[in-house]
């Protein structure tokens, strides 16, 4: 916890030692406390002062759910709520129609430009990891040149840092992140979402299913457009940074809720603007 930033810590020795305007007291609940600490974490309740568990504070001030063992996470406690799943699914076909009609002469000019700056079609398919484990094609405008890269399918999957195959305008459009648009087209076919843990490419959703515990227990929900992990962590490809990603995203579905689709929809306005993040 003293390595977490903008909060000032003050460490309970005593149970003599009383605190005055705390914001609360953390503790290890899991711990073998004793009466005399027990009746202490008690007093401290009941005098008004909130009681915390540590790991319910560490998740409050990362933003992260740590997911190294089942029993720190129980499937039960990670199941989303099924209301606001399909009250969510709704909000988001309806927004997406409307948008796909008022944007329509925008999106045109931009697959032009697209076409004009570079051989090959306006859009990009590729096939990725979907809602419930299920294979979906995600379309995106097409940033990247056409039948550029060597390598396996896996390497190619990958975008790098000042990847060479993006074009001029793909720079732009993945900045902006105006590149996922067309995947208006997903939501309106159910299988995506505008807020959610982001669709990876199958061959590298295998790859990270491999390597990381519960790594397909992400696809509980529908994937999104944007997420708490990219607007948090931005865009990552090693399996440690995609780890920490996984943390991110089991905050996302332990936490899942409209106010937290909101807060991501505010920082992803910030994105757009500042680029963060973007390959």
């Amino acid at each position: 916890l003293k390595t977490l930033p903008g909060v000032h810590w003050f460490w309970i020795k005593s149970t003599s030692t009383i605190i005055e305007r705390a914001s609360g007291v953390v503790v290890d609940l899991r711990a073998d406390l004793g009466a005399e600490w027990e009746r202490y974490i008690a007093d401290r309740a009941l005098s008004g002062t909130p009681v915390y568990h540590v790991k319910q504070v560490r998740e409050s001030l990362t933003g992260r759910v740590e997911i190294e063992h089942l029993s720190e996470n129980t499937l039960g406690s990670l199941n989303p709520n099924q209301a606001y799943l399909k009250i969510k699914q709704a909000v988001d076909w309806v927004s997406a129609l409307v948008l796909i009609i008022v944007l329509s002469p925008v999106l045109a000019l931009i697959a032009l430009l697209i076409r004009l700056d570079s051989d090959g079609p306006a859009l990009f398919r590729q096939q990725r990891m979907g809602y419930r484990g299920k294979i979906c094609t995600v379309y995106k405008f097409r940033s990247m040149r056409q039948h550029s890269g060597a390598g396996s399918d896996k390497e190619r999957a990958i975008t790098r840092h000042d990847d060479d195959r993006i074009t001029r305008v793909g720079r732009f459009l993945r900045k902006s992140r105006i590149d996922e648009l067309p995947q208006v087209i997903n939501i309106l076919r159910g299988e995506m979402s505008w807020i959610g843990p982001r669709p990876e490419a199958v061959v590298l959703s295998q790859w990270y299913e491999a390597e990381l515990p519960f790594y397909r227990y992400r696809h509980i929900v529908r994937p999104g457009i944007s997420g708490w992990a990219q607007v948090n962590q931005g865009h990552v490809a090693a399996v440690d940074d995609v780890m920490e990603k996984l943390h991110y995203d089991f905050y996302y579905i332990k936490n899942f809720s409209p106010w937290l689709d909101v807060l991501i929809t505010l920082k992803t306005l910030k994105t757009m603007l500042t680029g963060f993040g973007a390959r």
